[in-house]
C-alpha cells in the first residue's frame, strides 16, 4: 500500500510544477507538501540536509529569473528604470493573463508584460522606439531565460524529493 500512497503523492507533486505555468510558486509550494509528507509519514527520515538541499533550490530558481532578466536587459541596453518597467511589466502581466487559456495565460502575459514594461519605461525616458524595443527584447529574452532555469530546478527538486519519498 505504500506503494500506491507514494506513486499518487510524487504524481501530485509533478502536477504542482505546472503552477510555474501560471507563473505561481510552484518551487516553494512543493517545498512545503514535501514537508508535509516528511512530517505525516512515519517512516521518513529526511533530516535538515535534505530540506536545506530544496530551499537552496527554489532560492537558486529564484535568483537566477531575476538575475537573468536584468542581465538580458542590461545587454540589450535598457536603463535601470527600463528594467524596473520590465519586472513590474512581468509581474501585471501574469496577474493580467491568468484568467485567460485555463491559466496558461499567466505565462505569456509576464513574458509580455516585460517586454511592454520595459518598452513604456523606455519610450518614458526619451529613448527613440528601435532603442525602447531593443531594450525590451532583451528583458523578454531573460525572462523566459529565467523561467526557464526555474522549472528545470523546480524538476531537480521533484526529483530529489522522489529518491526520498519513493519507498
Amino acid at each position: 500500500m505504500s506503494y500506491v500512497w507514494a506513486t499518487l503523492y510524487l504524481a501530485f507533486l509533478f502536477a504542482v510544477l505546472g503552477l510555474h505555468i501560471v507563473s505561481l510558486p510552484a518551487n516553494w509550494v512543493l517545498l512545503g507538501l514535501v514537508a508535509l509528507w516528511g512530517w505525516l509519514a512515519p517512516d521518513a527520515h529526511f533530516g535538515w540536509q535534505f530540506y536545506a538541499l530544496l530551499v537552496a533550490l527554489a532560492l537558486v530558481g529564484e535568483v537566477i529569473e531575476f538575475v537573468a532578466q536584468y542581465y538580458g536587459a542590461k545587454k540589450y541596453g535598457a536603463t535601470g528604470k527600463g528594467n524596473l518597467g520590465g519586472m513590474l511589466g512581468a509581474i501585471a502581466g501574469a496577474l493580467a493573463g491568468a484568467p485567460f487559456f485555463l491559466g496558461l495565460g499567466a505565462l505569456a502575459g509576464a513574458i509580455a508584460g516585460a517586454f511592454f514594461g520595459c518598452y513604456f519605461f523606455e519610450r518614458h525616458q526619451g529613448r527613440d522606439k528601435a532603442e525602447a524595443r531593443h531594450a525590451a527584447f532583451g528583458t523578454m529574452y531573460g525572462k523566459v531565460l529565467g523561467m526557464a532555469a526555474k522549472i528545470g530546478l523546480g524538476g531537480a527538486m521533484w526529483v530529489a524529493a522522489v529518491r526520498k519519498i519513493w519507498p
